[in-house]
Formats: C-alpha cells, structure tokens, sequence
C-alpha cells in the first residue's frame, strides 16, 4: 500500500510530504522546501530509502531545499512543469527576499506534463498540469488511496493567490473545476498549507469554488 507523513517546514509552515511504498520501503519527497535535516530524520526513523524529489511548483517555500538535497543525496528532481522555469531560476533571489536559507537553482531531471505518471516502488501516481497559481504547477494523485497533493492550487476554505507573476484566477478556477472535481467527492487533498479535506467538501462549502 502507499503510505504518506506530511511535515510542514520553512516559516511558512508549508505542508512537505513523504510518500512510501511499504512493500520496497521506497520513497519519493514531494516539495523539500526546507528543514532538510528534520525530514531526513523522519526518513530514517521511519526505515526509508528516499529515491525521487517530486515538485508542485517552484515558489521558495516549496522548492527551496530541492537543490541542496538533490546534491547531497543524488536524487532525481522530477517535476514540476517548465512552466516554471522561471521561479527555479530565480530561487536564489527568492530566498533573499523572503529571508530563507540560500537557496540553489537546478535543472529539474524530468519535467512533466498533464497525463504523465509517477512511481515509487510498487505504486504509481497520476499527473495532472493544474496552472493559475503559477503556469507550471502540478497535482499527484493516488486513485489507489483516493489522496491528491495538489500544492497550492486548493486549500481548506480558499484557493491558491494569482498575485503573483504570470498567476491566472480563471485559469486556478478552471484547473480546480476540470482537473480536480473529476477525481471525485471523496477523494482528500493535502494542500500546501493547513489541513486536510475532501473535494466534495470544498465544492460545497469553499467560498471561491463552492457550487461549481
């Protein structure tokens, strides 16, 4: 079965994930975006051998330790869109700006693209291009364990901002109304930030999507 522990990191408390295989104890990180020695620890505690980093997008908060983990450990970065090229490039400058440890840019090992898939050990994950938030942001779903990590698009109660360059608010709309409500009411989300919920929830209640 795959297995998942999120641990927020970084002042911005962002939602890191750590899936597994619990068959091959394979596993890959989705968005490192700092505290590095806490989530290798986690890794270690829990008995893991951490193989792939997989990116939603490229904003500091969720790309920052990509870099530096990447090199220390010889990982694979996969993901997000090229989209995106534009916020790796410019990681050092973000992390400047917001005040995070220095962050290094990298040249991701597979970019993906909306249908691509993903696999760690015996399991694999769809993908799912989902642009608003930034152009190349990317979901990971599990129809397997009915769980979608889908970054900033969605949160509990909001959606991701369109403030900042190149974001689109009817392109986030429009990700989360094609791209996500099809995967179905009951399948839970982990955002990158704040707790979990349920696409069914959020299409009832969420004051941005609900009703739609």
């Amino acid at each position: 079965m795959l297995h998942y522990l999120t641990l927020p990191v970084t002042a911005f408390q962002q939602n890191c994930s750590l899936v597994w295989c619990d068959e091959t104890r394979q596993a890959a990180v989705i968005d490192p975006g700092g505290d590095l020695d806490r989530l290798l620890a986690e890794v270690e505690r829990l008995g893991l051998k951490l193989e792939q980093i997989w990116l939603t997008h490229a904003h500091i908060d969720h790309a920052g330790g990509t870099g530096e983990l990447a090199r220390r450990l010889q990982l694979p970065i996969i993901g997000p869109h090229p989209g995106d090229q534009f916020w790796i490039d410019g990681l050092p400058e973000q992390s400047r700006m917001f005040g995070f440890p220095v962050a290094e840019a990298f040249t991701p090992t597979r970019w993906l693209a909306d249908g691509d898939t993903v696999q760690i050990g015996r399991h694999t994950l769809q993908v799912r291009h989902c642009p608003g938030h930034t152009p190349g942001h990317v979901v990971f779903y599990s129809p397997e364990i009915q769980r979608a990590f889908v970054g900033d698009v969605l949160f509990a109660g909001s959606i991701g901002r369109t403030d900042f360059p190149q974001g689109n608010h009817q392109q986030l709309i429009d990700s989360i109304t094609q791209r996500l409500w099809p995967m179905g009411d009951d399948t839970v989300f982990i955002p990158g930030h704040g707790p979990e919920s349920t696409f069914g929830r959020e299409r009832q209640s969420n004051p941005y999507v609900g009703g739609t």
